[in-house]
């Protein structure tokens, strides 16, 4: 959207002083210079320069403007279209997930996770998203992280995105630094607002989904929850546990958060063949998850490196860091899996090369 704000402006802006000039001329007044105006349709103005030619009837007989201009103006339309293709064309990225800790009853599980959305505009209401992700056919939906920016915060476009997810698939959530640097009113209100259509809010909390005649069901648990089995009158076949770890837990003892959470959940026996996913905003921490027990871990943050350089990989991360190792893709360490969603909008830096937003799929199989 920055992008966007940008060009708008410099094109206005390059509309304006090219009837400036030409109401100068008229009046027979101090001209801007010919430099000024070629240079304002050189750093993105060419669709505004070529405008205002048109409309004033200006610089048409000066050689330099009627070459150079439209041939700007080719270049900025062509260079255009490739950066509109590089960060709105959405790409779906499939995993498969085998374990033995994945029961028969679990086989084929659906999870989609989105991550880092930042506020990206795919159509009204988020639709071409929301229609990438009702391909995918998930069970779930997960989002780790980073959906509002706080440099060009639209909470608005973070609720279309919710309102349409939840009525595609169940969507548990995690908050990522972007959150974290929103909080307060506002934020709560809008934590508030999508819990009431239906978002789990997973930040430090856990989630056992459970496989059942009738389908799948949850019930979340906290530190402050009840303990207690999570049984539909015995009905349960089986089930894996969704763990979330807020950002502002990330910077702690992460195994004894987890270790205080899953105590919650009270599950009675077999712990250790239960399958569990981690939602985490952030990969650098993949040593700790595994401490935690986690076997599935789902993480973003690094947008893919934001430039992918062929045979090198990801540039750069948001925390500056050049061609970081986690920039997206599979990770291992010991008997930890964690898969790096390279998201699907920007930030700090506004434009994607070579790396297009991205949509994960991850399907669980029995081993």
């Amino acid at each position: 959207m920055i992008l966007v704000y940008y060009l708008f402006m410099i094109n206005l802006t390059a509309f304006v002083l090219y009837g400036i000039d030409k109401r100068k001329a008229i009046n027979h007044s101090r001209r801007i210079s010919e430099a000024t105006l070629i240079m304002v349709a050189a750093i993105g103005g060419a669709l505004g320069a070529f405008a205002g030619m048109l409309v004033f009837h200006h610089k048409t007989k000066k050689k330099k403007f009627r070459i150079t201009v439209p041939i700007l103006l080719v270049f900025y339309i062509i260079l255009n279209a490739f950066f509109l293709y590089q960060n709105y064309h959405i790409v779906i990225t499939e995993y498969d997930y085998q374990s033995p800790k994945v029961s028969e009853s679990m086989d084929g599980y659906v999870i989609v996770q989105i991550s880092d959305l930042h506020n990206q505009w795919f159509g009204f209401d988020e639709k071409i998203l929301l229609s990438k992700i009702r391909k995918c056919e998930p069970d779930m939906i997960v989002v780790t992280g980073d959906v509002l920016d706080s440099g060009h915060t639209c909470y608005e476009f973070a609720e279309d995105f919710f309102r349409g997810a939840v009525d595609i698939a169940p969507v548990y959530y995690i908050t990522g630094n972007h959150e974290e640097w929103l909080k307060g009113k506002r934020f709560d209100k809008f934590l508030t607002d999508i819990e009431k259509m239906g978002v789990r809010l997973l930040d430090d909390k856990m989630t056992c989904i459970d496989s059942t005649p009738t389908g799948f069901s949850d019930e979340i648990f906290d530190e402050s929850s009840d303990s207690g089995e999570n049984d539909q009158n015995g009905d349960v076949v089986r089930r894996f546990k969704l763990v979330g770890i807020s950002e502002s837990s990330l910077g702690g003892n992460i195994k004894s958060k987890v270790d205080s959470i899953k105590e919650e959940c009270a599950l009675s026996g077999g712990d250790e063949d239960t399958l569990m996913i981690l939602l985490a905003h952030e990969p650098r921490y993949l040593e700790s998850y595994n401490s935690a027990g986690a076997d599935l871990v789902l993480v973003g943050h690094n947008h893919g490196g934001q430039f992918v350089v062929p045979g090198k990989g990801g540039f750069i991360s948001p925390d500056m860091e050049i061609f970081p190792k986690f920039y997206g893709g599979r990770h291992s360490f010991n008997d930890t899996t964690m898969i790096i969603s390279r998201g699907l909008g920007n930030s700090v830096i506004p434009v994607r090369i070579n790396n297009y937003p991205e949509i994960v799929k991850i399907t669980l199989h029995a081993e």
